[in-house]
């Protein structure tokens, strides 16, 4: 199996290294798409279609157990039949590593690997803050941001990567 690849818009930057390579197997032209913000204790997962190329927000997965974590995956793999997932991959404004990168990348494979499905990583820089504006705009705040913010990061995670194909 191969490493997840990463989508990079710019092309450039640590995102590319030699270990993401953006070549990988053919790309289907439709399909559902699952999309993870991760975090240590939420993991923000988002759906989407190939075909349209729009992004809802799905739900929040809250675990910090590995396991527990892969496993409640497998039952939206198992109800979503994905053809392809996305992960977001954050950077700082510089593009340099964040503390939370190789844990992503972790995440990322063990995703391929365990459902043998694509799985693409993307630079996922200032979606939270993209989300938190969101739902400002929308007039919810404070407390009630937490169960959808991570959501609708994935959800801008996965915009990035319909609108970078």
């Amino acid at each position: 199996m191969n490493s997840p690849r990463i989508s990079n818009p710019e092309g450039s930057g640590p995102a590319r290294s030699s270990a993401l390579r953006d070549a990988g197997p053919r790309r289907a032209s439709s399909g559902t798409v699952l999309a993870f913000d991760f975090g240590t204790r939420r993991v923000g997962v988002a759906i989407g279609e190939l075909a349209l190329g729009i992004a809802h927000p799905l739900q929040t997965i809250s675990t910090a157990s590995d396991r527990a974590r892969l496993e409640k995956v497998g039952h939206l793999v198992r109800d979503w039949s994905p053809v392809l997932l996305v992960v977001g991959l954050p950077t700082h404004g510089d593009r340099s590593e964040h503390v939370l990168s190789a844990r992503c990348r972790r995440f990322a494979l063990q995703l391929e690997r365990t459902f043998e499905i694509h799985t693409q990583l993307v630079d996922e820089r200032l979606t939270s803050r993209a989300a938190r504006e969101s739902l400002v705009t929308a007039g919810i705040r404070g407390r009630r941001q937490k169960g959808l913010l991570d959501q609708l990061a994935a959800v801008h995670i996965l915009q990035t990567y319909f609108s970078a194909r």
